[in-house]
């Protein structure tokens, strides 16, 4: 299969990780904060950045102000718009998010309201995994098709997106041209190809991340400044244009 006809995108963490992304030849990325926690909402400054340094890549910057699940508060919700509003109008290509009730199932009247901020602004809205939690997979399609979403973001329901293959191709027939399926999680260079061509889809979303170590905080190795997980303070996540690259190859 032709790489040129498959879309690459990278979950990045930073404006350094966006600038990998472009040297392996990312046509476009996620850019978050906190990738350790599943992906928030990045800082501004990352995001201008990106569009002002980094020609020729889209920047979609997720809209996620806490990890855990997608049922926000009125509070939360007010502070997503306002963060919507400015990404977009500092050059964002689109923005991600997602709105579940609490019973898991799409969100439908906030997923509507953004998506009609979004497309004022005639960018792309992109629905994230908050999707892989909802109880009946084609009914929260059928309503993200009805609300105008561009893509959705999907592992097919499965801890990986190898893994939910099945479903994911079932989507993409269900899906049609209604709105783009964009798999993601643990898309590798020893398995995009087989999920590529057995799935149709045009798109892969990965992570391509490694870790680099961090020595200023050696001192004192008793400090902890995360969790009761202790995420490790000497070792940072960064994206890898080798990864990256040997996915392409892949391809």
């Amino acid at each position: 299969m032709d790489t040129k006809n498959i879309i690459i995108e990278i979950c990045c963490g930073s404006y350094e990780d966006v600038l990998e992304a472009k040297k392996a030849g990312a046509h476009r990325v996620e850019l978050n904060s906190a990738l350790f926690l599943g992906g928030l909402t990045p800082s501004l400054g990352n995001l201008r950045l990106c569009k002002k340094n980094i020609p020729g890549i889209e920047v979609f910057p997720m809209i996620r102000p806490r990890p855990a699940g997608f049922a926000y508060s009125e509070f939360e919700y007010e502070t997503m718009i306002e963060d919507a509003k400015l990404f977009l109008e500092n050059g964002a290509d689109g923005v991600v998010f997602g709105f579940l009730n609490s019973d898991g199932t799409v969100d439908e009247k906030r997923t509507g309201e953004f998506v009609k901020i979004i497309d004022s602004f005639k960018k792309a809205s992109i629905f994230h995994r908050a999707f892989d939690v909802t109880p009946e997979p084609f009914n929260a399609l059928n309503t993200l098709i009805k609300c105008g979403v561009t893509r959705l973001l999907t592992s097919g329901q499965a801890r990986s997106a190898p893994e939910g293959i099945e479903l994911i191709k079932k989507l993409v027939k269900h899906a049609g041209d209604k709105i783009e399926i964009l798999p993601g999680a643990g898309i590798k260079s020893a398995n995009v190809r087989n999920l590529v061509n057995y799935t149709g889809v045009t798109q892969v979303h990965f992570s391509a991340a490694e870790q680099k170590p961090e020595s200023s905080v050696a001192n004192n190795r008793s400090i902890y400044f995360g969790g009761a997980l202790y995420p490790r303070e000497d070792l940072i996540e960064v994206t890898s244009s080798q990864k990256i690259a040997d996915v392409i190859n892949a391809i």
